[in-house]
C-alpha cells in the first residue's frame, strides 16, 4: 500500500514541481493530497470548476450557456477563443453583460439655413437601437434586390422604383417621429411602407399584383398605404401639397403631430413645391419637408437640372438644414430637431437629406448611361449605410459579427417566405376590381370600358 501510494505521489509531485523524499505512509497521504489540490489550481487556469461534485471535472471544454430566448432586435451570441498554454480550444461564452449597451458617436454637422442652432452633433446609441435600425435597413436592402430579381423574372411588371442605397433615409425618419405622425412620399415607396409597419410578405403580393397585397393587388409599386401613411405618388412633386393639407388637419385639431412630406431632387423644382412653402410659412403648419437628394432626377445629375443645388434653403423664408442622408443617426438627430421645430409652433421646416440610390430611376434605367460603374462602386465602399452602423457598432463592441450574420439569415429566410407568397397567392377576381372607390358607403354600380359592361364597388 505504501509503495503504492509512494508511486503515485511522485509522479504527482514531479507533475507539479514538488520535492520528493523519503516519506512515511502518513506523509505520503498528506503529499498526495497537497499535490491533487496542487494540480487542480493549475487545472482551473483552462476549466471551470465550479463544484467540487460536478460531474465530469477532467474534461478541458466548457459548453457555452444555451442563450435566454430573445427577438431579432437582440440576438444572443458566442464566440470561440484559441487560449495560450497547455489545455487546448475552450468555448467562451459572450453574454449581454460583455457589450457595450450604449455609446456616444459624433456625427456630421448639418448645414443650416435661417436656423441660430443646428442639430447636435454627437448621437448616442443604445445596443437595442443599433440592431433594430441593422435588422429595419438590411430588411428594406433584402426586400428591393428581391423586387430587382422579380421585376427581370417579368413576375413584377409595370413601374417599380427601388430604395437600395436611401435605407438610412426611411430608418432614421421612422426612429425620430411618432407612429401617429403622418407621413407621404413619392414613388420610391417601398422603404417607408415598411417602416410604417407592412410587412415584407404584403409588399412583395402587393409588387406582383396579389390579392394579399397591402392594396389588394390593384396598387402595385407606387400606391401603398398603412396607417398615417399616404403613400406614395405617381405625379412628381404632388404628394407636397397634399402633405401640407395633412399638416393643416393636424394644426386644425390640435392633436400635436406633424407631417413629414417626401420628394426627390427631380421634383424640387416644381411650381406646387413653392405653393405649398408659401402657404405652410404662412399659416406655421408643422410640416416637415424633406428632399432626398440622390443626386440624379431621373438620368439627370443635379447639377444639369438645378441652377441652386442647395435645396435646403430653397424654402427662401422657411429655414432649412442639409443632412448627411447616408447615416442612420444624422437623419435620425435632424429629424427629432425639425419634428420639435414643428410642434413648438414655429411652422414649417425644410430637411435636404444628401443620399444615392444603387439602382436606376426605375427598373427600366439600367443606371449606368448617366454616371459609372466605379462611381456607385465607391459610394457602396465608402458611405453605405448599413455598413457604416455594422462598423460602428462592431468597433465599439456593441454587438459581434456572429450576431449581424445570424441576424442576415433570419431576413433572408423571411425574405424568401414573403417571395413564396407573392408568388403564389391568387389574383384578385375581376368582380373585384372597382372596389373601394369610395370608404364608408353602400354599393354602388360602375360603369366599365362601355355603358354595356356593369360593375359593383363595395367599401
Amino acid at each position: 500500500m505504501k509503495n503504492m501510494l509512494t508511486i503515485i505521489s511522485n509522479a504527482l509531485c514531479r507533475i507539479t514541481g514538488r520535492n520528493v523524499g523519503a516519506q512515511t505512509v502518513s506523509e505520503v497521504s498528506s503529499s498526495l493530497l497537497c499535490c491533487l489540490s496542487a494540480l487542480l489550481v493549475d487545472l482551473s487556469e483552462y476549466v471551470s470548476v465550479t463544484s467540487p461534485a460536478a460531474p465530469a471535472l477532467a474534461q478541458t471544454r466548457r459548453q457555452p450557456p444555451k442563450p435566454p430566448p430573445v427577438s431579432p432586435r437582440a440576438l444572443a451570441s458566442a464566440q470561440t477563443d484559441q487560449l495560450d498554454g497547455p489545455g487546448a480550444r475552450v468555448v467562451v461564452s459572450r453574454s449581454f453583460a460583455d457589450f457595450t449597451s450604449q455609446a456616444t458617436f459624433d456625427i456630421k454637422k448639418c448645414d443650416a439655413h435661417r436656423l441660430e442652432e443646428g442639430p447636435p452633433v454627437q448621437a448616442e446609441l443604445t445596443r437595442d437601437q443599433g440592431l433594430q435600425y441593422y435588422r429595419v435597413m438590411q430588411t428594406v436592402r433584402r426586400m428591393e434586390l428581391k423586387a430587382d430579381q422579380l421585376y427581370k423574372q417579368k413576375i413584377i411588371r409595370g413601374f417599380c422604383h427601388l430604395y437600395d442605397g436611401q435605407e438610412a433615409c426611411a430608418v432614421g425618419i421612422e426612429a425620430a417621429i411618432n407612429p401617429s405622425d403622418h407621413l407621404i412620399t413619392a414613388y420610391r415607396a417601398h422603404g417607408y411602407t415598411y417602416t410604417r409597419g407592412i410587412s415584407v410578405k404584403e409588399i412583395l403580393a402587393e409588387l406582383t399584383g396579389r390579392k394579399g397585397g397591402v392594396a389588394k393587388g390593384k396598387g402595385g409599386s407606387m400606391h401603398m398605404y398603412a396607417p398615417h401613411f399616404y403613400g406614395g405618388n405617381g405625379i412628381v412633386g404632388a404628394q407636397v401639397p397634399l402633405g401640407a393639407g395633412i399638416a393643416l388637419a393636424c394644426q386644425y385639431q390640435g392633436n400635436n403631430q406633424v407631417c413629414v412630406s417626401l420628394y426627390g431632387d427631380g421634383a424640387a423644382n416644381q411650381g406646387q413645391l413653392f405653393e405649398s412653402f408659401n402657404m405652410a410659412a404662412l399659416w406655421k403648419l408643422p410640416c416637415i419637408f424633406v428632399c432626398e437628394n440622390n443626386k440624379y432626377g431621373m438620368g439627370t445629375s443635379v447639377e444639369r437640372a438645378s441652377a441652386s443645388t442647395d435645396y435646403y434653403k430653397r424654402g427662401d423664408y422657411i429655414p432649412g438644414i442639409r443632412v448627411d442622408g447616408m447615416d442612420v443617426l444624422c437623419v435620425r438627430e435632424a429629424t427629432r430637431f425639425a419634428a420639435d421645430h414643428c410642434r413648438s409652433g414655429k411652422g414649417p421646416i425644410i430637411m435636404e437629406l444628401q443620399t444615392y440610390r444603387y439602382h436606376g430611376h426605375s427598373m427600366s434605367d439600367p443606371g449606368v448611361s448617366y454616371r459609372t460603374r466605379d462611381e456607385i462602386q465607391e459610394v457602396r465602399s465608402k458611405s453605405d449605410p448599413i455598413s457604416m452602423l455594422k462598423e460602428r457598432m462592431l468597433n465599439n463592441n456593441m454587438a459581434s459579427v456572429e450576431e449581424f450574420k445570424e441576424m442576415d439569415v433570419a431576413i433572408r429566410k423571411e425574405v424568401e417566405e414573403a417571395t413564396q407568397f407573392a408568388t403564389s397567392d391568387p389574383e384578385p377576381p375581376l368582380e373585384e376590381l372597382c372596389n373601394h372607390i369610395f370608404s364608408n358607403d353602400s354599393p354602388l354600380e360602375v360603369r366599365g370600358t362601355n355603358a354595356w359592361v356593369k360593375l359593383k364597388s363595395v367599401s
